[in-house]
């Protein structure tokens, strides 16, 4: 299975194989061991060196005494990591205990080592803080929660006999029965959620000590998880329910039927998508995944997928940089894992081995080795005696950092306070470049602009269908544009100067009298209503002609006029009104607008029909001029030819 690449995908050389060979293990039984177990691009694995994070005691019952996980439930990870540290929950004599083990370390564990110690029952989660690297959470059966600070320098090596444990800074009590989860914010600094069996999850202010909020379930909850800005939650509970809460209206916004297996289901929020991935069990057992969308309720997006028949729970978990769910089954020794890609999950490879996993654990993408171009990094106890740290590398020769594999991720900067976030701010914490820790300088915060992330599927539809209506709605706008751009009638300057401009044909003895008055002033009041080359504006027109055709009492000088006038005249109410139908069905919108600038129009018409009364009297004038001036020429030209005829005779 290991060598099976499944589909195209930039992500399916990533896969798994352990390099440590069994005879390692053994020899080692009460070690946390670092396998330096890897996935790579083929199917035949290569050697690595097996290195030891801490040691293994003298004796194996030593070994499973001390090395011997703490948790009473299988509803937890049992194990938590950062960049720093790995915590186990323990099990030891006087009450509950967990260990904290620097991942610098190597070498054999010391026969005693510091425990972080002070519940009085067995520890049954813990989580690390996504801000402060040495600050961690617990809850315990005793239905606490409290709060530790790794001391500065911690190390598991120390010269004295009896090494001090470490105490708890706070306490928080206000839990009924015993408490089977803790998670921090990922987005808000010092806010803290804890799962307990009286059937509720309270949210701590961490720095006031305080339960602020609480979201009362109808039974245990099983397993919960933050959004990317820290403002929903998702619950999976064992009344088969999957809830959606928004967190500080303690009230929740889904709540709908999830698995209906009556094994423990798991939920994990898929980064910053609007997607929560859950596995589960059905009816007759079978293991379940299914991706939900949480703005809407209903049944799984593509329904609930079988993974096999195998009865261990699921351990999922989310990389948002490779966009990659991984699938941990509790009790056997397979990790699989899927890219997340058109709303549905692709089946890439899996990780197998013959040592199953009691709990997992992964690392924050910033804690990788980008260099070896890690991907992902897990750390899976075995057999209750050891740590084994599992690397998935994409195989690549390049020589530089590989932007694609390793977009910006989350830092140590939180989005706001704890006082901001109960108060109903909510927003996503800076992210960081991972090229600059490729170069070995601090990491670089990124201005929020640079990796905005990309509008998840389903958001991208209704975005893409709003613009067609709004653009079909300007459509008929070219309907009152020919009437808003009309421009206003022409100034008695205007015409007298195309008036003027016609004499002076008239005294040129151009023939063609009709073709140069096409140009005058006479076209430039009906010229913006016979402009329209489009359809709709054709409604207009003849109402326009119609209103200036009455007041030509001699319609000989308009030849242009003449033949449109007689047949427009008594026909221009009748047309109108059906145009004004037409305009009415295309642009309903519009028609008020329309009516009221052709009151205007006729209007204005009504005054250009005087001027051009008063203009055509004075074109009557002229032309008497003109006849008189036609008529001295011609007895000038008799004359001429008299006086030529009396020469030819004298001659």
């Amino acid at each position: 299975m290991s060598g099976r690449f499944v589909r195209a995908s930039k992500y399916r050389h990533v896969f798994g194989r352990s390099t440590k060979k069994a005879s390692n293990r053994s020899s080692a039984p009460s070690a946390i061991a670092d396998g330096s177990a890897a996935h790579r691009s083929n199917a035949t694995t290569t050697s690595a060196s097996p290195r030891m994070l801490g040691t293994p005691t003298s004796s194996r019952q030593d070994a499973a005494t001390d090395q011997r996980d703490g948790s009473r439930p299988l509803t937890t990870n049992h194990a938590q990591a950062n960049p720093h540290y790995i915590s186990v929950n323990w099990e030891s004599s006087g009450g509950g205990a967990f260990s904290v083990i620097p991942l610098g370390e190597r070498g054999r564990i010391p026969e005693h080592i510091p425990l972080f110690r002070g519940h009085t029952a067995a520890v049954l989660d813990t989580d690390w803080s996504p801000f402060d690297d040495n600050l961690i959470a617990s809850a315990s059966e005793d239905g606490k929660v409290f709060i530790w600070k790794v001391p500065e320098d911690f190390t598991l090596h120390t010269d004295a006999e009896e090494p001090a444990d470490v105490s708890p800074v706070s306490k928080f009590t206000g839990h009924s029965r015993k408490v089977g989860h803790v998670l921090f914010n990922p987005s808000a600094e010092n806010v803290l959620a804890s799962a307990s069996g009286d059937y509720s999850i309270k949210i701590w202010d961490v720095e006031s000590s305080a339960a602020k909020l609480s979201l009362k379930h109808g039974d245990i909850v099983q397993s919960l998880s933050w959004s990317a800005n820290g403002s929903l939650l998702v619950t999976t509970c064992r009344d088969k329910k999957l809830r959606i809460w928004d967190s500080r209206q303690q009230k929740p916004a889904i709540e709908q039927p999830g698995h209906p297996g009556a094994k423990n289901s798991r939920s994990v929020w898929m980064g910053e998508h609007d997607r929560v991935a859950t596995t589960g069990f059905s009816k007759m057992s079978d293991r379940q995944l299914g991706l939900w969308d949480v703005r809407t309720p209903g049944d799984p997006i593509g329904g609930f997928q079988i993974l096999d028949s195998i009865s261990g729970v699921c351990m999922p978990f989310w990389d948002d940089g490779t966009k990659c769910l991984y699938l941990a089954g509790k009790g056997d020794g397979n990790i699989r894992y899927y890219e997340y890609e058109n709303d549905k999950f692709e089946y890439l490879n899996a990780y197998q081995s013959s040592e199953p996993q009691r709990g997992i654990a992964f690392l924050p993408k910033r804690g990788v080795n980008v260099h070896e171009n890690e991907v992902m990094r897990a750390f899976k106890t075995v057999n209750d005696t050891y740590v084994e740290p599992i690397s998935f590398i994409v195989p690549r020769r390049a020589e530089v950092f590989q932007n694609d594999i390793y977009p910006p991720t989350l830092g140590l900067k939180p989005s706001m306070s704890a006082a901001n976030w109960f108060a109903g701010n909510e927003g996503l914490p800076p992210k960081i470049s991972l090229e600059s820790v490729y170069e070995g300088e601090e990491p670089t915060v990124l201005p929020p602009e640079s990796y905005k992330p990309a509008v998840s599927a389903a958001q991208p539809a209704p975005a893409a269908n709003a613009p067609p209506p709004k653009k079909e709605e300007p459509k008929p706008a070219p309907t009152s544009a020919p009437a808003a751009a009309r421009s206003p009638p022409p100034s008695m300057k205007e015409n007298k100067a195309s008036i003027a401009e016609m004499a002076n044909k008239y005294a040129d003895n151009e023939p063609e009298e009709s073709e140069e008055d096409e140009t005058s002033s006479f076209e430039e009041v009906p010229k913006p209503v016979e402009r329209p080359a489009q359809k709709v504006a054709e409604p207009v027109k003849p109402s326009l002609v119609a209103a200036a055709a009455p007041p030509q009492p001699k319609p000989a000088a308009q030849p242009t006029l003449t033949p449109s006038s007689p047949p427009q005249t008594a026909e221009a109410p009748t047309p109108r009104a059906p145009a004004a139908t037409a305009a009415a069905e295309g642009i309903k919108g519009t028609l008020a607008e329309i009516k009221s600038m052709l009151e205007m129009q006729s209007k204005a018409m009504t005054t250009q029909s005087d001027q051009i009364a008063q203009l055509t009297a004075e074109v009557d004038t002229l032309k008497t001029r003109l006849g008189e001036q036609r008529s001295d020429r011609e007895k000038d030209e008799r004359i001429r030819r008299l006086e030529l005829e009396l020469e030819e005779a004298k001659s």
